[in-house]
């Protein structure tokens, strides 16, 4: 198992540097450049080149490619252009907020969608199983941000939920972790855990719906394919109880197909979490991406575009993991 892991690492490298390069490259080619968007209305011709010399920026592409690549390896990704802080540390400070709201969506859309898919399977063409072919179909079609801001009008003021933000003011947790809900449990703040669940509650639903209905279809088509399957009819014939068949052969069977699903949904979290962030204003990395697009901020966009494809990348590494965990034949290959 340790040789599997060790090869999957070593081939997400190569990856991660082709991705530097386009990420970087990217960025470069977009019209106007760090050096019009700090200087704003005072950019003139002169002014730029001038502000392009102090920052580097008139050296050759390669050269400040490696740059950006040696101070990136060190955790250095230069300072923000809107709010002048380092960048590493907007990440470090934002990204909690994403990884709770992000985790607490993906547990909604794995605890409901498997079951709901098993489920769908199971009384296939019957009332559940067209239930949820509907509602899946409505989870993938409606857009997140209108799902978020039918919510808030919706379900916010009868459920007594807030609409906004993370935490409500006075109510923060000591900051230990930046995890609001871990640091109110770990200063027994049971008032701030409360209330950060609470503001919690609506964004990641919001944000569950696509993985949910993804992660059930998959679900219930994996399912399908394993019910026919000869060795699930010889297991029945031996007169083996339905929960043993359902746990040992058509679960297990078909849970690899939802486990790349679940993994590629996680790695497109980030995503998602951009748009339903600002409809919640919920101060995560997706609000922080949001506001770096608006703003142009260059080093921000750079370091948060490379960050969330090395997420995706580590994610889809796990994924393979999994595999080996859950179908020990995938380990030779």
């Amino acid at each position: 198992m340790l040789r599997f892991i060790v090869r999957r690492l070593l081939q997400a490298i190569p990856t991660l540097f082709i991705l530097s390069i386009l990420v970087f490259a990217w960025l470069r080619s977009l019209p106007g450049g760090p050096a019009t968007a700090l200087l704003g209305d005072k950019a003139t011709p002169e002014k730029v080149a001038d502000l392009n010399r102090v920052l580097g920026l008139d050296q050759p592409i390669f050269l400040q490619y490696f740059k950006f690549l040696g101070r990136a390896l060190t955790g250095d990704f230069g300072n923000s252009l809107v709010s002048t802080q380092p960048v590493g540390g907007e990440i470090v400070t934002f990204l909690p907020a994403t990884i709770e709201l992000g985790l607490s969506a993906m547990i909604i859309a794995i605890v409901v969608g498997i079951p709901a898919g098993y489920l769908s399977a199971r009384y296939r063409g019957g009332a559940i199983d067209n239930g949820v072919i509907v509602l899946s179909l409505i989870g993938v079609a409606v857009p997140v941000f209108f799902l978020g801001y039918m919510m808030q009008d919706v379900l916010a003021a009868p459920l007594g939920l807030p609409s906004q933000g993370r935490q409500a003011a006075g109510l923060d947790a000591t900051a230990i972790t930046n995890f609001a809900i871990l640091d109110g449990i770990m200063t027994s703040e049971w008032d701030a855990v409360w209330d950060a669940i609470r503001h919690l509650i609506l964004p990641a639903l919001a944000l569950a719906t696509i993985p949910l209905a993804v992660i059930t279809r998959i679900t219930r088509a994996s399912v399908l394919d394993v019910l026919n399957e000869d060795f699930v009819r010889t297991a029945n014939s031996k007169g083996l109880t339905q929960p043993v068949v359902r746990r040992r052969h058509v679960l297990r069977n078909g849970l690899l197909p939802v486990v790349t699903t679940i993994g590629l949904q996680t790695g497109a979290l980030l995503g998602g979490a951009v748009l339903t962030e600002r409809v919640f204003n919920f101060r995560g990395l997706g609000f922080l991406l949001a506001e770096g697009i608006e703003r142009r901020d260059y080093p921000r966009l750079q370091a948060l575009l490379l960050f969330g494809a090395v997420i995706y990348v580590l994610v889809n590494m796990l994924v393979d993991i999994s595999y080996g965990i859950i179908d020990p034949r995938v380990r030779v290959r």
